[in-house]
């Protein structure tokens, strides 16, 4: 088996280290990620200048580009072979709920799905990253259950894992994503200019986290796993719209 490992936290990120040591232990890893933290990068493909691709003394390749050009190269040319799976993260910090639409974390799984490969998107629940270990070993069992029983179709799954030692993880449980409130207003700020900028606020709380979501499995402390899919058609406003446009 061949893996690709990418990120959106950039080459250097510890979480990376820990899942490409750990997954070589399977199969023949390669490491292709941003050469800098691309966090909240989303889907979104550089297409208005050429990428350069380096090689870390470690190994890994990195990119000038975001988490989705990262695997695209990889996949449509960098690399002499496909890859058997896409793995992505490990991502320091949840990504729930609304946070998948932003995530270059699920958007680097996402190319690798789009390109016909199954792939995962994995984070620890924490941005302190106590536990990375915890993460890995999760990734571990799913790679070496797509070994001993692939899936017929190629699959895009959504991994949060709790931030607790491993003998305190709970079962995997399969979750649909949640929803946060509205997010955080915007923080202004004054640059040493004097000219006005702004962050963008945090993210909102969790609104809907009840049983069955990934907030709700990740804080009782089980593995939360969420079936992503890429279509956004809204097929239940067919109908209305179908009426709406025949008025």
């Amino acid at each position: 088996m061949r893996i690709l490992v990418s990120n959106d936290d950039g080459y250097f990120s510890p979480g990376i280290e820990a899942l490409a040591q750990r997954l070589s232990t399977l199969a023949e890893v390669t490491v292709v990620a941003p050469e800098r933290d691309r966090s909240g990068a989303s889907n979104s493909l550089t297409l208005d200048r050429p990428l350069s691709v380096r090689r870390a003394p470690n190994g890994f390749f990195f990119v000038n580009g975001t988490p989705t050009d990262c695997v695209h190269l990889a996949v449509t040319g960098l690399l002499d072979f496909l890859p058997d799976v896409v793995v992505s993260g490990i991502n320091l910090g949840a990504n729930m709920g609304d946070d998948t639409i932003y995530s270059g974390t699920v958007a680097a799984a996402t190319e690798g799905f789009l390109l016909g490969i199954p792939s995962l998107a994995v984070s620890l629940a924490s941005k302190e990253a106590h536990y990375l270990e915890s993460a890995a070993q999760v990734v571990q069992q799913l790679v070496e259950r797509l070994q001993r029983a692939p899936l017929e179709h190629p699959v895009l799954l959504n991994v949060n894992v709790p931030d607790v030692a491993p003998s305190e993880l709970g079962a995997l449980e399969v979750t649909r994503l949640g929803r946060r409130h509205k997010a955080e207003p915007v923080v202004k700020m004054r640059t040493p200019r004097g000219e006005q900028a702004y962050w963008i606020g945090a993210a909102g709380a969790a609104a809907d986290a009840g049983p069955g979501t990934d907030f709700h499995a990740v804080a009782s402390r089980r593995v939360s796993v969420t079936p992503l899919q890429v279509d956004l058609t809204f097929h239940a406003q067919d109908a209305p719209i179908r009426a709406w446009l025949g008025r």
